[in-house]
């Protein structure tokens, strides 16, 4: 329930901020959930198969203020979903919370200088269900969780495509998985706290295919200086294709390479049909 509250009054924090200044109309803000649905049910099917239900809830929501020369953007990202099948219990398939605000200022260069603060998170329990013989805890809301400021400067002139680079603060908190902040050096002790100092790089793409057809990506890049040949690596890829006011169909491909999470490539695909709510 905390969780949950939690999750609620950063939403209306975001609500409340956007309406400050509001007779000057520089706030523009949006919110839009959705809910994305599968549902298999089988009786005396001689074919085979399973009785199964998915779903997957998701929350964008942006937040931007721009008076000259200052523009600040922040946005939201908030998806959780289960899977259950048959006499199994229920599975969780996404699990992903994360917020970010970017404060530029216009210099009148071709880039601007900017600070950044981006916090990342579990929603809930994840488990690793391949573990044998009973599905392992790997991560709960904010254990880990990843606090990210920088630094540098930022390219905002194109209409598609916007870049920043600069110097970067990595915090990583934990309580009960301390292996995600550990520090290998030190092997008579587990840390709960790991701060990094490196090169943070984010590019983000918005692209309208069709009339109803958008592709967005944001690639985001992380090296401390202590390891400057291993880098964090997120790309997160949609493509999402409106049907009607309430329909829609995405098209996500997620990317994650953090040598603390897994020595291998994480990928994860999810083609979904969804209905979706415009709130504000």
């Amino acid at each position: 329930m905390k969780k949950i509250l939690f999750l609620v009054l950063i939403i209306m924090a975001i609500k409340i901020n956007s309406q400050v200044d509001s007779t000057d109309r520089m706030w523009t803000y949006s919110l839009v959930s959705g809910v994305n649905l599968s549902q298999i049910a089988l009786s005396n099917w001689s074919q085979g198969g399973d009785n199964a239900i998915s779903w997957v809830f998701v929350i964008n929501g942006t937040a931007n203020y721009k008076y000259l020369p200052w523009n600040l953007k922040n946005s939201l990202k908030l998806a959780y979903g289960r899977t259950k099948l048959g006499d199994n219990d229920y599975r969780t398939n996404d699990n992903e919370f994360y917020l970010e605000t970017v404060l530029s200022y216009n210099i009148g260069w071709v880039v601007d200088p900017y600070v950044s603060n981006s916090i990342r998170s579990a929603v809930s329990t994840g488990y690793d269900y391949k573990a044998t013989p009973v599905a392992l805890e790997t991560a709960d809301f904010f254990d880990p969780g990843y606090i990210t400021q920088s630094i540098g400067f930022a390219y905002n002139k194109s209409k598609f495509i916007s870049t920043r680079l600069g110097l970067g603060f990595q915090e990583i908190i934990t309580n009960k998985y301390r292996f995600y902040s550990d520090d290998p050096d030190t092997k008579d002790k587990l840390e709960a706290f790991k701060f990094d100092t490196g090169i943070e790089s984010v590019t983000n793409t918005e692209i309208t295919i069709d009339d109803n057809v958008l592709y967005t990506s944001m690639l985001r890049l992380f090296s401390s200086f202590k390891e400057f040949d291993v880098w964090d690596v997120r790309w997160d890829n949609t493509i999402n294709a409106k049907i009607s006011k309430y329909f829609s169909v995405n098209f996500n491909v997620l990317t994650v390479y953090e040598k603390k999470q897994s020595p291998k490539t994480q990928l994860k695909e999810g083609l979904q049909l969804g209905i979706t709510y415009t709130i504000f």
